[in-house]
């Protein structure tokens, strides 16, 4: 009897201490809302800051940057850190980190500190993406369930990004550019207790240390490359200050190869990019991040310097948007279970393909629905039609050791996809105007970056179609 009671008791202690999937799924996918809403989010802000803070047009452009080179060179570590330390532990390290550095950042008194406040923001980001992937797919079990939970995830995450110019406006408008980070705080707070008390800890478990020579060779080299790339919009292509620390980056991700090709506990096993799936998907979500990234951005920058709006306004405009990339996440798992994952992601591509094209049109007197929500619409469908069964392709082909060095790597492609994609889009765009600020010259460059990005997602669909394996497995 006193048996019985024992197996009971810890029958109902274990189903005390396991949450239910959807709160671990709810509490990760929180976390990579505002990892994704503050790439966006500041956007809006930048003219307050530059007026409280005194910050010149180079600080500016580093309130982004710094960011964003941050999240993209920090990524490998932080997927590996979560595999070998625990993914719980990196997740409530990553998210603490973001969650201090917005406080820093809101309650700055002058440029630098601002600056400091969001690469400490974009290395928390770092550690805390990879581990909110790879807690969603470790707490459902591969299959549609994993499907719907990997969907969820890529929409919220969507979401984020689409909503940063909305939230950011109305609390610039309503409060002040300082709660576009500030806001951070109290989410960040309450998903940190939540998690203490009810995440659960996972890890790769084989006993491995850090690769340090390759994670600072990893990260070095796509800092540096990340940060050549940012000064591509300020001194072009062919300076100095562009092409010394692109030359350094590709130097020292060669070197990270030989390292990595010699090393006996490697950050990132070259054998895992012969999985077909790990890179091609990778190569995909590089393409698409290269052109959908620059969306929000310039169909921002249209609503705002050609047709007149308010920062809240057009955020506004980019509701219906907003909501057809999380329409589009949720209808992948769908579609994936009777097409595949492959036909969905370049079914869905397809369709943003007839979005881009469609905003490459746009003119100077655009009426708000064929300017904008049509087009919008058609461009964020897409592309949450593609993002989740490309995430879903690329997790399947690694082995559950290396899940979270696979879940850094997708988010590094998109990144570093939509930071290459919007340096080459803004220098196009300056290129085509030559300085006439002119609502006209301004449509004309805006409307040839929606051009180019048709063409580099139609490179994508012929990437898709050669290259994705046909079923969601390791090769």
């Amino acid at each position: 009897m006193t048996s019985m009671l024992g197996a009971e008791d810890i029958a109902r202690t274990r189903r005390h201490v396991t949450p239910p999937p959807w709160l671990v799924v709810a509490l990760a996918c929180v976390g990579q809302f505002l990892v994704v809403l503050d790439v966006s989010v500041v956007n809006v802000a930048l003219p307050s800051m530059r007026a409280d803070l005194g910050l010149s047009e180079q600080g500016l452009q580093w309130v982004v940057n710094a960011y964003a080179i941050a999240f993209a060179g920090f990524m490998l570590l932080g997927g590996r850190a979560g595999d070998l330390f625990g993914r719980k532990r990196m997740f409530l390290v990553g998210l603490g980190l973001f969650t201090l550095a917005s406080l820093g950042g809101g309650l700055a008194q002058e440029g630098r500190q601002l600056l400091v406040a969001r690469a400490v923001q974009g290395l928390g980001a770092a550690v805390l993406a990879p581990a909110t992937l790879t807690i969603v797919t470790s707490a459902v079990p591969e299959g549609a369930a994993r499907a719907r939970a990997i969907a969820t995830w890529t929409a919220v995450g969507a979401g984020g990004g689409a909503v940063g110019a909305l939230v950011g406006g109305a609390l610039v408008e309503v409060l002040s550019w300082r709660w576009v980070l500030l806001i951070n705080v109290p989410i960040g707070a309450v998903v940190l207790l939540g998690s203490v008390i009810r995440l659960p800890e996972s890890r790769a478990g084989d006993g491995r240390r850090l690769d340090l020579p390759g994670a600072l060779l990893a990260t070095g080299g796509l800092a540096t490359l990340a940060y050549g790339i940012s000064q591509t919009e300020a001194a072009g292509w062919t300076a100095a200050a562009t092409l010394v620390p692109l030359s350094a980056g590709l130097a020292l991700i060669a070197l990270f190869l030989v390292v990595e090709s010699r090393t006996t506990a490697p950050l990132m096993p070259l054998g895992l990019l012969r999985a077909r799936a790990v890179w091609s998907a990778n190569a995909a979500m590089f393409l698409s991040g290269s052109a959908m990234f620059c969306m929000w951005f310039f169909m921002t920058l249209y609503a705002q310097n050609v047709l007149g709006y308010s920062p809240l306004d057009a955020g506004l405009a980019l509701v219906p948007s907003s909501l057809a990339v999380v329409l589009g996440s949720k209808l992948a798992p769908r579609f994936m279970r009777t097409l595949g994952p492959r036909t969905v992601a370049v079914l869905g591509t397809a369709v943003a393909v007839v979005g881009f094209g469609w905003q490459s049109t746009l003119r100077v007197d655009g009426a708000y629905v064929t300017a904008i929500m049509v087009p919008g619409i058609l461009m964020m469908l897409g592309a949450g039609l593609a993002t989740t069964p490309l995430a879903a392709l690329a997790t399947s082909g690694a082995a559950p050791g290396e899940a979270g060095l696979v879940s850094g790597l997708v988010n590094t492609s998109r990144t570093m996809g939509g930071s290459l994609g919007l340096a080459v889009m803004s220098t196009i765009a300056a290129a085509r105007t030559a300085g006439d600020d002119t609502p006209r010259a301004l449509t004309d460059g805006y409307a040839l970056v929606f051009r180019v990005g048709t063409g580099v997602l139609l490179g994508g669909v012929a990437l898709m179609l050669v290259a994705l394996p046909r079923r969601t497995s390791a090769n």
